[in-house]
């Protein structure tokens, strides 16, 4: 399974992270850790600091990143050893793909290590390099009318060095593609207009992978980071939960609305309701929890609505609102209640769609094999029928009688299993310090 990086964080935070170390020996194993979450720093908890992890590991194998660094680097807080294989084909046209790519055998003996570094020689061409416009006033003057043109020559060289650079590199292995990938970023920041990407992608259409791609105009902002360099995340994740950084989400959402504009406050939904509900979104990953809480509050208030008979005028309908909303607020059981009562819904939605699916993966199943040569796909129906009668002209196997749409909702998520193996060995725990809506929708009309 997959677990979002903000969750993690705060379970490092709050000390709900153990490992297992065999009690026989502690010092004779060679600890290796696996983990396939951010390294990058992406936000102030959208990552995992290497300080979270704790000092017996011997090395720490991280995945996820697109940046091949194999070769194995010190933390020299922690004294462990960190080797990132990267990944093994480029995914994405960023500067971490254009590294080369490697992949790593690792020998162990007792606790002495070496990566023995394997280079990947099938690995399509990757070049990637940046410009920025305001750094040439020599040749660029954006009150020059032809600027643009001299603009669109300068990248034409670039990308002619790059391809003849590709062309060096390529290593001879005949499984290697051709074509070369190949990537520049040109920062038109100072006044300068940026050309037509496609027309200048024409030229190249035959001699890269990639020619809709090859230049990219971005403008440069200033970003100020917070240095957090001299953090201490060891003693972040020692403290107790009460003196480190508790991050609740509901928390949060209370926090916004209630420093928010008064234009941007909730004059329906509840601060805690909808807390909750962006709890269950964010840690349980329940896709539908808002959407259905927005739901049964609406259809609450419509009822109350209903029953006191409020005048169609939009100046009462929005006073008996605000009251209603108060009452609720006051009456904290009566709203934990609404809350649990949409994530039953949510839950109950999720559950349909894993049958659908489940349902629409034994049909696709049936269908391969009962398909014979030269049967075709296109005769397949969009939604299950059963039909009766001659079935004149039917296909092979009967394979119109139960299909279901390809195109069905495919949300539900597979079910996750824990196998615990029991052994002579004995372990102890170590803690880790490491649709819009409006009321207004589906209002009866209502007479004083």
């Amino acid at each position: 399974g997959a677990i979002p990086d903000e969750r993690l964080y705060r379970m490092f935070v709050n000390k709900q992270v153990t490992m297992l170390r065999p009690k026989e020996d502690e010092d004779s194993w060679f600890n290796m850790f696996v983990i396939h979450q951010n390294r990058s720093k992406h936000g102030a908890t959208n990552y995992i600091p290497e300080q979270f992890l704790d000092d017996f590991i011997n090395l720490v194998v991280w995945g996820h990143e697109h940046e091949c660094k194999i070769a194995p680097s010190q933390n020299e807080q922690q004294r462990f050893y960190v080797s990132q294989p990267g990944s093994s084909v480029v995914t994405s046209l960023s500067p971490g793909e254009a590294v080369k790519k490697h992949i790593g055998l690792l020998h162990v003996k007792g606790q002495k290590m070496k990566m023995q570094k394997i280079a990947l020689e099938t690995v399509r061409t990757f070049h990637m390099e940046d410009i920025v416009l305001a750094d040439h006033p020599d040749l660029f003057n954006p009150d020059n009318p032809k600027v643009t043109q001299a603009i669109q020559a300068f990248c034409m060289e670039k990308v002619e060095l790059m391809l003849d650079k590709a062309e060096r590199e390529r290593l001879g292995n005949p499984r290697q593609p051709e074509k070369p990938l190949i990537r520049l970023r040109v920062d038109y920041t100072g006044g300068f207009e940026p050309f037509s990407v496609h027309r200048f992608s024409q030229k190249y259409v035959d001699r890269v992978a990639n020619p809709k791609d090859i230049i990219h105009f971005f403008r440069h902002r200033e970003q100020k980071e917070k240095d957090d360099s001299d953090l201490n995340f060891g003693k972040l994740v020692r403290s107790p939960a009460s003196e480190g950084m508790t991050l609740r989400v509901e928390d949060l959402v209370k926090q916004y609305f209630q420093t928010a504009e008064k234009k941007v406050q909730l004059s329906l939904l509840t601060e805690r309701g909808m807390g909750e509900a962006v709890q269950e979104f964010v840690d349980k990953e329940e896709k539908d929890a808002i959407e259905e809480l927005v739901k049964f509050q609406l259809e609450k208030t419509q009822r109350f609505l209903k029953e006191r008979r409020t005048d169609a005028e939009e100046e009462k309908i929005d006073e008996e609102v605000r009251k209603f909303r108060e009452s609720r607020k006051k009456n904290t059981e009566e709203e934990d209640e609404e809350v649990r009562e949409a994530m039953t819904r949510a839950r109950a939605h999720r559950s349909e769609d894993t049958v659908l699916v489940a349902a629409s993966s034994d049909e696709e199943l049936m269908d391969t094999g009962m398909k014979g040569t030269g049967d075709s796909d296109d005769g397949l129906p969009a939604t299950l029928s059963r039909g009766s009668g001659r079935a004149r002209g039917r296909a092979r196997g009967a394979r119109g009688q139960n299909s279901t749409a390809r195109g069905s909702s495919r949300r539900g998520r597979g079910s996750t299993s824990q196998e615990t193996a029991t052994s002579s060995r004995t372990y102890k725990p170590v803690s880790v310090p490491a649709k819009n809506m409006s009321v207004m929708d589906g209002r009866p009309s209502v007479c004083p």
